[in-house]
């Protein structure tokens, strides 16, 4: 029961993204990348791989569910029940959906992309972009795509190092076997590309191209240069006093966040205001307003 109540949470918005997500991932696998036997990363690249050295049986599909749902399922503990049933469930349909592409529909892709036939740097960079969009997708709605995200989360901080450093290695590490056994580093290069292409990707639906970033301003006319912003940009400000450490005078630090087409905007009306002004700016990867309302 207390499992149902937390999968309600989900939502069937979410849901609908899960399912546009697994879809889309395994169309750039299927359609783009595993036809000219280039590799994505992680567990589906694993699985590409895999599938290609054991009898045809042992399909994509059936790597992807045999490799994924255990790493799930193991770090369902540290992730949450939500996390990782949108995990599981954004997997299945990633299977699926490649299951009926190579094995049910009128679609051939035994040995070429049936759209970007046989040019490798076609297929690594539509295969990467249409399957980062869909990890895109499914890491917004709560999920993933990728059973080695979530030993990254566990492991790497054990070992030392970042989780993207975690996943990297890995990545290197599959590239290089699959060069290898292949005897040819052709495909792990331009897997690579793909890689590098689904990374793009992934940022750009996760973060979005309104990506926000945050400015610090230190001056000594803050009345001045927040009316102005506040009139241009209708945001919030949250003024600091402060004190220059060599000067001891007197400074208010002003904290905003605006988009990435604001930024000069805001620069320039800062400058205009106080030409003294310490400006410094950070990218910020999410914003939350949790409670609009006004106290009375």
């Amino acid at each position: 029961m207390e499992l149902l109540k937390e999968l309600k949470k989900i939502g069937l918005k979410k849901f609908l993204w899960l399912t546009a997500a697994g879809i889309i991932n395994a169309f750039g696998i299927t359609m783009f990348l595993a036809p000219v036997n280039l590799y994505d990363s992680g567990i589906s690249g694993t699985s590409i791989l895999l599938s290609s050295l054991t009898p045809d049986f042992f399909s994509l599909s059936f790597f992807l569910i045999v490799l994924n749902v255990p790493l799930f399922l193991y770090g369902a503990k540290k992730q949450g029940v939500i996390f990782t049933s949108s995990a599981i469930y954004a997997v299945l349909v990633y299977s699926l959906t490649a299951w009926l592409i190579t094995d049910v529909l009128p679609i051939d892709v035994s040995f070429v992309s049936p759209l970007a036939g046989s040019d490798l740097l076609l297929c690594s960079l539509f295969g990467g972009l249409i399957s980062g969009i869909g990890s895109g997708l499914a890491i917004r709605s709560g999920g993933a795509m990728d059973g080695i995200e979530i030993m990254a989360v566990i492991f790497a901080k054990k070992i030392g190092i970042s989780v993207g450093t975690f996943v990297m290695v890995y990545n290197i590490l599959l590239y290089i076997i699959c060069g290898i056994i292949l005897k040819s580093w052709i495909l792990p290069l331009y897997s690579v590309v793909a890689y590098t292409a689904a990374l793009k990707a992934v940022d750009f639906i996760v973060e979005g191209i309104d990506r926000s970033k945050s400015a610090f301003v230190i001056t000594e006319k803050a009345e001045e240069v927040s009316a102005a912003l506040s009139e241009e940009f209708g945001c919030g400000i949250t003024l600091i006093d402060a004190v220059g450490y060599y000067s001891k005078s007197p400074k208010t630090v002003l904290y905003i966040v605006v988009n990435r087409f604001q930024i000069t905007r805001m620069k320039s009306i800062v400058q205009n205001c106080d030409p003294t002004a310490y400006v410094t700016i950070s990218e910020v990867a999410d914003v939350f307003r949790f409670n609009t309302a006004k106290p009375e």
